[in-house]
C-alpha cells in the first residue's frame, strides 16, 4: 500500500526545489529501475504496481502511461569533484536546456566512453524526470559536474589540453587532426540548442571544427540537433583513437 502522503512526497520530487532539497530523484520503468540496483546509487524505495495498485501507480508517475515499476534514488556525491583531470576526452555542455536532448548527450557519451560531461549552471537539470528518462540508464555511468564552462575551458588550456567546438566557419571535422586526451586533456564543447557556443565560451575554444553537409555546399538544414552534433563529433573523435 501507499499513503496519500506518500503519493504526495513522490510527486513533488517533479520539481527541482524539492529534489534538491530531499537529495532524491524518480526514476520509472522495470529497465531503469533494474539499472539503478544494480548501479552505485543509493535506491531509497521501489514501487510497484503489482503492490501498491493500478491507480497509485498512474497517481505518482510522471508518465503518460504509467510503467510497472518506480523508484526514488537518492542523488550521489559529486564525482567529478569540480576538477578536470590531468587526462581524458570530455563534454562541456554550454547551455543546454531541452531534458531530451540531455539524456540523449548523456546517452552518447556512455556509449563511446567518455570520462566525464561537464554542463554550465543554466543547463537543465540532470535529475529532470524526462531527462533520467531520456538517459536510458546512463545516468548511473556517466560522470557529470555543473561548473563555469570558460572557467573550465582555460583551466583545460592550462594544462597543455585542447578546447574543441563546432562553427559554421571552423576546419572539417574529417580532416582536421583531433585529440582524445590521452597526454592532456580534451573538451569538446556543445553549444545552446537556439544559440549555439556562447561568445565567453567560443572566446576559449582553441580548435574551431564544422561538420560539413553531404554533398558539400548543398543546401539544408540550418544546423544539426545538439545530440545529433555531439554524437557525430564524437564519434569522430573516437575513430581516430
Amino acid at each position: 500500500m501507499i499513503t496519500a502522503a506518500e503519493i504526495k512526497y513522490v510527486k513533488s520530487l517533479s520539481q527541482k526545489k524539492f529534489r534538491d532539497s530531499e537529495g532524491l530523484f524518480v526514476v520509472e520503468g522495470e529497465k531503469m529501475v533494474a539499472e539503478a540496483l544494480a548501479s552505485d546509487f543509493q535506491v531509497q524505495q521501489v514501487y510497484r504496481r503489482e503492490e501498491i495498485g493500478e491507480a497509485a501507480m498512474a497517481r505518482i508517475s510522471g508518465l503518460s502511461s504509467p510503467s510497472p515499476a518506480l523508484a526514488l534514488v537518492r542523488r550521489p556525491q559529486d564525482l567529478l569533484q569540480g576538477q578536470l583531470p590531468s587526462t581524458g576526452l570530455f563534454l562541456a555542455l554550454d547551455g543546454i536546456r531541452d531534458p531530451g536532448n540531455l539524456g540523449t548527450i548523456l546517452r552518447v557519451a556512455d556509449w563511446f566512453g567518455l570520462d566525464g560531461v561537464f554542463a554550465s549552471p543554466d543547463t537543465v537539470d540532470i535529475f529532470n524526470p524526462k531527462v533520467v528518462q531520456a538517459t536510458m540508464g546512463a545516468i548511473f555511468r556517466v560522470k557529470f559536474h555543473y561548473t563555469e564552462i570558460p572557467a573550465l575551458c582555460s583551466q583545460a588550456l592550462s594544462q597543455g589540453g585542447q578546447v574543441y567546438g563546432t562553427f559554421l566557419d571552423g576546419e572539417n571535422i574529417y580532416g582536421k587532426a583531433l585529440s582524445n586526451g590521452l597526454e592532456a586533456p580534451s573538451l569538446v564543447v556543445i553549444g545552446n540548442e537556439a544559440n549555439g557556443i556562447s561568445a565567453p565560451v567560443a572566446a576559449c575554444v582553441s580548435e574551431r571544427l564544422f561538420i560539413p553537409p553531404f554533398p558539400a555546399g548543398s543546401p539544408g538544414s540550418e544546423s544539426l540537433n545538439a545530440a545529433i552534433a555531439t554524437a557525430i563529433t564524437v564519434a569522430e573523435f573516437r575513430r581516430r583513437a
